[in-house]
């Protein structure tokens, strides 16, 4: 199971919020390349980096302090929030995204999401499937769509998606634990290379997802708010060869 940290950026700044609500935005880090860095030093191959602004203005924002983090580190790195257009997916691609994530605009405009796919191949692309109450959140998750996760989840796999974050809202940045009955349940659905995001509290949480089948976690809060050591996450990736 990979192991993916995660930096969410405001104004080039590592913050976290609670459930998506951008009122509980705790700044942690004002550099991310530090962060970055420190991740790489503890034997961590990937990050997971969420342009918070461009998720708010529709367009990507923070693809700057991506190329730094690409160009500064061997770290694989993907990239999301706010990637609405071709000229947004080009630049994330550019500035050193090994992989994007889509969310919103697999909701709003599949055309675009399901044209990136052919263009730039399923290795490359992530289902977003963020959830509020299992039904499809977009925007920075400041709106709910009226699609359920299920049918959003099978539609993308009939078009060739392999890779799908998911993330129950109600969970996110509440160090409470993850959703491990919907993703028992999204695994036992969809043949699919499943990323846990949102809830990872303690270091037991993560064999447990292993168990399940989830491809990888993300990891955020619990590392800022240590909960979770980079040592551990180091020891986990020796033992299991990653």
């Amino acid at each position: 199971m990979r192991i993916c940290p995660a930096i969410d950026l405001i104004e080039g700044k590592c913050v976290r919020l609670s459930k998506g609500d951008y009122a509980t935005k705790k700044i942690y880090n004002e550099s991310p390349l530090e962060v970055a860095k420190a991740f790489e030093a503890h034997g961590i191959e990937y990050l997971h980096l969420v342009d918070l602004d461009g998720a708010k203005s529709k367009h990507i924002v923070n693809y700057k302090v991506l190329e730094t983090l690409a160009s500064q580190t061997s770290l694989k790195i993907d990239f999301g929030g706010g990637l609405k257009s071709d000229q947004d997916i080009k630049i994330a691609f550019e500035s050193g995204a090994a992989q994007i994530t889509g969310g919103s605009i697999a909701v709003k405009a599949p055309e675009i999401f399901n044209n990136w796919l052919k263009r730039y191949g399923t290795e490359k692309i992530i289902l977003g499937a963020d959830v509020k109450g299992l039904k499809i959140a977009t925007d920075g998750w400041l709106e709910t769509s009226d699609q359920s996760l299920f049918e959003f989840i099978e539609y993308y796999k009939s078009q060739g998606i392999e890779y799908v974050i998911c993330t129950d809202i109600s969970k996110d940045g509440m160090l409470e634990g993850p959703a491990f009955a919907l993703y028992q349940k999204l695994l036992a659905k969809v043949q699919i290379k499943l990323i846990a995001s949102g809830g990872i509290s303690k270091f037991e949480e993560l064999p447990e997802l292993a168990a399940l089948g989830c491809e990888g976690a993300i990891i955020g809060k619990a590392i800022y708010e240590n909960r979770i050591s980079l040592k551990q996450l180091e020891n986990y990736i020796i033992g299991n060869g990653n």
